[in-house]
């Protein structure tokens, strides 16, 4: 499968990332100690070194606000510095040929927006963050946590939300998530742009629909591009992204502390 290859393709240079995504244990904890150690022992060999006399009293107001600082400093510039290097944060993926869509990604935001236009329809995605899923996940649980486990799941995918509307006219509203190979739809509903009530009547959950009706739906997303191969790229896009993201985000908790 497309989606498997690109897994098995990155899965050595995004293994520290699909861990951070999925919550799963990532090992902070060396960078933290190997920084805050680093600067303990800096701190204490330069007062040593240059004031061995002077009593630590005289600034015992400020010292503890400075040291805390500093050393919040070291491990996010520790932190930085792994990023960077463990992280292809800066890897732009090429657009593959005949891809439908133009792709709005603006720094900061965890989603990006697909646009095109079809048979006189709008057509927005708007693609999430994606849902990692590793193969330790799960393993070393305890037996109390079998409830949660189930509740996780058990494929990557990627959460999107797809509008179509015509001009001046409602729009069908399409909850969806993308598996490997798979996009499955979890909710559709009309939108008025002349009503916002929330309590106005969503249509039935969709998998109540007839079976028929379902696969008409899905075939009606297929065609107007909302299909495994234009998904399969967007899982790749979404973790470079969330890559990019992280690193914009330890850089501006540096620029706060240090101003």
């Amino acid at each position: 499968m497309a989606f498997t290859s690109i897994l098995r393709k990155t899965a050595n240079s995004l293994a520290p990332l699909a861990i951070r995504l999925t919550r799963v244990e990532r090992s902070y904890q060396s960078c933290i100690f190997t920084a805050l150690n680093n600067t303990f022992l800096s701190q204490q060999s330069t007062v040593s070194r240059f004031y061995p006399n002077t009593p630590h009293f005289s600034t015992a107001v400020d010292s503890p606000k400075a040291a805390s600082d500093e050393s919040l400093l070291r491990v996010i510039e520790y932190e930085i510095q792994c990023a960077e290097e463990t992280d292809e944060f800066d890897r732009v993926e090429e657009t593959p040929s005949g891809f439908p869509f133009e792709i709005k990604d603006t720094p900061g935001l965890q989603t990006i927006t697909l646009s095109r236009e079809y048979d006189g329809e709008l057509i927005e995605v708007y693609v999430h963050m994606p849902d990692l899923v590793t193969g330790n996940s799960g393993e070393g649980e305890n037996d109390n946590d079998d409830e949660d486990d189930s509740e996780k799941p058990s494929r990557s995918s990627i959460p999107l939300v797809v509008n179509v509307s015509k001009r001046g006219g409602p729009s069908l509203e399409f909850s969806c998530t993308a598996f490997p190979d798979e996009i499955t739809i979890d909710s559709l509903s009309v939108r008025n742009p002349d009503s916002e009530d929330e309590l106005a009547y969503e249509g039935p959950d969709f998998y109540d629909l007839d079976e028929n009706l379902q696969k008409a739906f899905h075939k009606y997303l297929e065609i107007r591009g909302i299909k495994p191969s234009t998904t399969n790229y967007l899982y790749e896009y979404m973790i470079n992204k969330d890559s990019r993201e992280y690193l914009r985000w330890l850089k501006n908790l540096k620029k706060f502390i240090e101003e």
